[in-house]
């Protein structure tokens, strides 16, 4: 639980506030403008976080949305048994797509560096395409990477799944436009001007659960390329990566082979915001691998369809 020394509150101060005004009225706004929106939902922080938004969008009615979670088969078991809880609930719909599927039918191939977060795209996006959906909501934000900074909150994306910066729609006074041709699909992005502060201090006023990870514990890891990654069944350690116990925590979930987790002792809300405020490196660029395979990894899965 994610109450430890956080007084949970029904009034939040004006800045997280405006900003829950913000995102409730995108979620709404998504609910209007199409026919068939989902939610992207990995049991992680940012996605638990959106859907406790639509939650407070729609009461007392049930989310009119249904969860959509592209699993690599290599995700991190306390998030996934986090995920699983949270689709147990009343009301709640959760579509699971699995990449393993796809390597089983020969139309994807596993990669030299066991990684599959760059194998969720075609998954992604055939699956979109299947279920119909118009517009996917996720909790992607401007202050996590440099090309997510470049998005809109309503991005369309072609009959591919591709974003065109290009294509980029004004969005002023706060008005969306989610019009697209038949075949497209928008990405939508509510939480698109929290900051990873604002995320954490939303969670402790509102008394929100998350998984455990994102909390000081003990667990085995090793070094790879300054990262601290756990091992698994992706293929990690290699020779001479020598496993260890250390006190880490989460501060973003992934695939376990291109996650890494830092070295700390913040067991509470208040000590993880202490601690973040501390930080010169952004929740992905201290812990996400696969953002650094090129200058522009994550600007070139987004052209190919990724969120």
């Amino acid at each position: 639980m994610t109450t430890a020394t956080t007084t949970v509150t029904t009034t939040l101060d004006p800045r997280l506030a405006a900003l829950e005004a913000e995102s409730i009225d995108i979620i709404r706004q998504t609910a209007g403008q199409f026919d068939r929106p989902a939610l992207l939902f990995s049991g992680g922080k940012d996605s638990v976080l959106v859907l406790e938004l639509a939650k407070r969008a729609f009461a007392p009615a049930p989310v009119p949305l249904e969860l959509l979670h592209v699993d690599t088969g290599h995700n991190f078991p306390e998030v996934i048994a986090f995920r699983d809880k949270i689709a147990a609930q009343p009301g709640i719909t959760l579509r699971v797509a699995h990449v393993q599927d796809w390597i089983d039918r020969g139309e994807l191939t596993e990669r030299a560096d066991g990684t599959r977060n760059p194998l969720q795209t075609v998954p992604l996006v055939e699956t979109i395409a299947d279920a119909g959906y118009d517009a996917v909501m996720g909790g992607a934000r401007r202050d996590e990477e440099k090309a997510r900074a470049k998005e809109r909150v309503f991005s369309v994306r072609d009959s591919f799944g591709g974003w065109d910066p290009r294509r980029q729609r004004p969005e002023l006074w706060g008005l969306y436009n989610g019009r697209h041709a038949a075949g497209e699909n928008v990405r939508v992005f509510p939480i698109s001007n929290w900051t990873e502060a604002d995320v954490w201090a939303y969670i402790g006023a509102r008394g929100i659960e998350l998984p455990p990870i994102y909390f000081s514990h003990q667990r085995e890891v090793f070094n790879r390329g300054g990262m601290w990654l756990a091992p698994g069944e992706w293929g990690g350690p290699r020779d001479g990566e020598e496993v260890e116990v250390r006190t880490v925590r989460y501060r973003t979930v992934g695939d376990m082979s291109c996650t890494g987790a830092v070295e700390s002792t913040a067991s509470t809300i208040d000590e993880v915001i202490a601690e973040i405020a501390q930080s010169t490196l952004t929740e992905r660029g201290a812990t996400r691998a696969d953002d650094k395979l090129s200058e522009s990894s994550m600007e070139d899965r987004k052209k190919e369809g990724y969120f």
